[in-house]
């Protein structure tokens, strides 16, 4: 066996000479085999041949070393096989060796890193110098080759990444999410299985999903065991190939799956502020070991990965809090009582709430309208849509149209930005229009061709906008008297007719008010940081014969103002006097020990009264309700020691 040194040209006595025109002709002529789009095996095939003929030889070949295997990568000529030893030993002294007509030159410059390559030919007349040259020709040419390949394998897995990507960001759910990711990992590196592992670290352990061949999906292991303990905590990627699987792979989860893992993937998921949130990894990669082109792979899939799950964690937070939200808001507009009246109200309610009919509800000031229209929004489909609230009378007619329709920019004088109405953000929702009764002639016009069409236009634009809200009014108006009277549309009254809910005011509910009183100074002495009040019996029965001209919002205030003012443990009717009758004598009860000319002056005093707070305190009105002129209804309530200016 002979070794020749690598700039030693003709060290053999019989090789044939070769000018340096001819073999720099050669060199160029095998270096354009590897350029254009061309595969390793199709540029090896060509170049052995080319240097067969060239160098005269009987036989080429491309051998490969790896842990101690050799592999024939390529040949031309005889199919005899060179030397085991000659190759081996060309490769420790990294110099041309001959033996017999063989002759070995080491490749340098091929892509191989974990492989090592010779070139050996068979021959009797071979120039060392010029097989070392070409060589390296080759070792550079499938450099190249590896190079183009590896970026046009990067481009594709890029576009493969992307087109991933954009699926995960339209899935909004951790579990489906998992699942995607687990099976693109897969497609991707070809691997056989995929699990992305969540650390819980106060717990101090990984929750893996889709874990496959287990009943619920999810494998909780502890956050030291095995390759993905070693990732969660170094925050390195880590590969294990087939001959070291033995000492690295936790052989328990194994057995707790019924699977045998022979090589691992496994790539840290870092948040975007650097943190280690889990791990990603895939298991036996299909036809060999994983690559760090697998890795680089993961790598980038684990990055997009980490983004897509603190979405979709965020999404499901605000989901969750959203709820939350909207369970509280329904608590809070649950109804309190139970006379016969509620209880019907409550059963219309639950009949309606789930359909998308028109609901008008009829009621006193402060009978609790607007709790109705929560109940009915919370317990329809929509809940989790928004529930949008109008007040009809306190929008002046010049801005009507603007705030329940919306207006473009430059619609109007003030109009410095595009405003979307009311119908619009209640889009899937409820809106609710409370004092429809209070709605301008144009603005009930208007609203009527909305309820018809279900299309609005906002100011200033053309483009018709779809409205699905839906409707729901109120008013402590007697409607159908507002239409006889030809102040209210009959058209646009009959489309909110559609079910009637009449509130009844609270004076008819019996201990309705005692329960709502209850609830009403609970709430506000845990808003006060005070235990509740007691109140006793002579105390729930003042206010049972309270007439409660404000109804509910009346009591909550004088509640409210309990809560508060008062220091007793115990709450009697001497107290609660001051508050449920300031400045006139408004009893709702006629004590049975009076005589019959003052129970008549109390019984007078009250209806007068009620009918002054159903006129939302137009006297005129009330004066008509009563059979009276204005100035004789004056005169009257003087003459009963009434308050004209207080009830005014």
């Amino acid at each position: 066996m002979t070794s020749f040194p690598l700039s030693t040209p003709g060290s053999r006595g019989n090789s044939p000479s070769h000018d340096a025109a001819g073999s720099a002709a050669l060199m160029a002529e095998l270096a354009a085999l590897a350029s254009g789009d061309v595969q390793t095996e199709s540029f090896l095939t060509a170049a052995l041949r080319r240097l067969r003929e060239a160098a005269q030889a009987e036989a080429v070949a491309l051998a490969s070393a790896s842990e101690g295997a050799w592999t024939t990568l390529a040949r031309d000529g005889t199919t005899t096989k060179p030397p085991a030893e000659l190759l081996a030993e060309t490769l420790d002294q990294q110099r041309p060796m001959s033996e017999g007509r063989w002759l070995v030159v080491p490749v340098i410059g091929h892509p191989g890193k974990q492989h090592q390559q010779v070139l050996a030919l068979l021959g009797s007349k071979l120039d060392p110098a010029i097989v070392v040259a070409a060589a390296a020709v080759i070792g550079a040419g499938q450099a190249q080759i590896h190079k183009v390949d590896a970026q046009q394998q990067r481009l594709r897995r890029l576009e493969t990444i992307l087109a991933i990507t954009r699926q995960w960001n339209a899935t909004l759910e951790m579990v489906p999410l998992l699942t995607a990711m687990a099976e693109a990992a897969t497609s991707l590196i070809g691997a056989d299985r995929a699990s992305i592992f969540l650390w819980d670290k106060r717990n101090h352990i990984l929750v893996a999903r889709p874990a496959l061949g287990v009943e619920s999906g999810e494998l909780r292991v502890p956050d030291s065991a095995g390759v993905v303990g070693e990732v969660i905590y170094s925050g390195d990627p880590r590969r294990v190939s087939r001959a070291k699987a033995g000492g690295a792979i936790d052989r328990q989860v194994d057995k707790q799956l019924g699977y045998r893992t022979e090589n691992v993937l496994c790539v840290p998921l870092t948040s975007a502020s650097g943190d280690v949130i889990g791990a990603f990894e895939v298991l036996n990669k299909r036809g060999g070991d994983f690559t760090e082109d697998d890795q680089q792979a993961l790598v980038e899939l684990a990055a997009h990965a980490a983004t897509a799950l603190a979405n979709t964690q965020q999404f499901e937070q605000l989901v969750s809090r959203h709820k939350v939200l909207v369970d509280q808001a329904a608590t809070a507009g649950r109804m309190i009582g139970a006379c016969p009246a509620i209880e019907k109200l409550r059963t219309d309610i639950a009949r309606v709430a789930n359909t998308d009919i028109s609901v008008l509800i009829l009621g006193e000031n402060g009978t609790g309208k607007e709790v109705v229209a929560q109940s009915i929004h919370y317990q329809s489909r929509r809940r989790d849509e928004p529930l949008v609230a109008v007040n009809c009378a306190a929008i002046p007619e010049t801005l009507l149209e603007s705030e329940l329709f919306g207006h473009e920019k430059g619609a109007f004088t003030d109009a410095r930005e595009m405003r979307i109405g009311k119908f619009e953000l209640a889009a899937r929702g409820t809106l609710f229009l409370d004092e429809i009764g209070d709605l301008s002639p144009g603005g009930q016009a208007k609203l009527l061709r909305v309820l018809e069409e279900k299309v609005v236009v906002r100011v200033g634009g053309s483009q018709p906008i779809h409205t699905d809200a839906r409707v729901i009014a109120a008013t402590n108006q007697g409607l159908a008297e507002l239409v006889r009277q030809k102040k209210f549309r009959e058209d646009l009254f009959f489309r909110l007719n559609v079910v009637a809910l009449q509130l009844p005011p609270l004076r008819d509910r019996g201990d309705d008010i005692v329960h709502l009183a209850e609830h009403f100074l609970g709430t506000f002495c845990r808003t006060a940081g005070r235990r509740m009040p007691t109140l006793l019996s002579e105390a729930k029965k003042r206010l049972r014969a309270y007439a409660c001209p404000g109804n509910i919002r009346e009591l909550r205030n004088l509640m409210e103002r309990l809560a508060y003012l008062s220091t007793a443990e115990k709450i009697d009717a001497e107290e609660l006097e001051p508050i449920l009758a300031p400045g006139s004598r408004r009893a709702a009860e006629v004590p049975d020990n009076l005589e019959l000319a003052d129970a008549t002056q109390c019984f007078q005093q009250e209806y007068i009264h009620r009918a002054i707070q159903r006129s939302g305190q137009n006297m005129s009105e009330a004066a008509e309700r009563l059979g009276l002129h204005r100035s004789n209804l004056y005169r009257k309530m003087r003459q009963l020691g009434m308050d004209v200016e207080e009830e005014r």
